[in-house]
């Protein structure tokens, strides 16, 4: 008899309910357990209102953790006596696209000054360096590359 209800369950459907309702259970509440929380994108945002140009000769070429990613690349830029920290683009984006960076380049970078951590920053737009000119962001300011894959 199943919970003095007086219904009778044979044995064999007794063991098959046992079965089934963990194994129920089960499959509705693991999707929810193996939902991870996305990592905060705590790159800054592009601000239009913002946008500057700027010059000079690379002085340190330096992969960063920005926001979900662990491969950013930043470039220390030398314009007289000023230092300026450019974050460029993922790496897989800049390997896909052939760019390479290397101290004493001359660029010239046009991108939105924020600030990150207290530091002030350009995030890079448009670059020209040598006679190539380089599109890391739309008009927009928005990303020209996958922000899953870094491509």
């Amino acid at each position: 008899m199943l919970l003095s209800l007086g219904i009778s369950i044979l044995p064999r459907e007794c063991v098959r309910v046992l079965f089934l309702v963990p194994l129920f259970l089960l499959l509705c509440v693991r999707p929810a357990v193996s939902q991870k929380a996305q990592p905060s994108d705590n790159l800054p945002k592009y601000d239009l209102q913002t946008e500057m140009k700027t010059k000079g000769v690379i002085e340190e070429v330096n992969q960063l953790s920005v926001g979900a990613r662990k491969d950013f690349t930043e470039l220390i830029l030398k314009n007289g006596e000023d230092k300026v920290h450019i974050y460029v683009c993922p790496q897989p984006f800049q390997t896909e696209m052939g760019i390479s960076f290397t101290k004493g380049d001359q660029i010239a970078v046009t991108g939105s000054k924020v600030k990150q951590e207290a530091v002030e920053i350009i995030l890079a737009r448009e670059m020209v360096k040598g006679t190539d000119t380089l599109m890391f962001r739309d008009g927009k300011g928005n990303p020209v590359w996958d922000p899953r894959t870094g491509k």
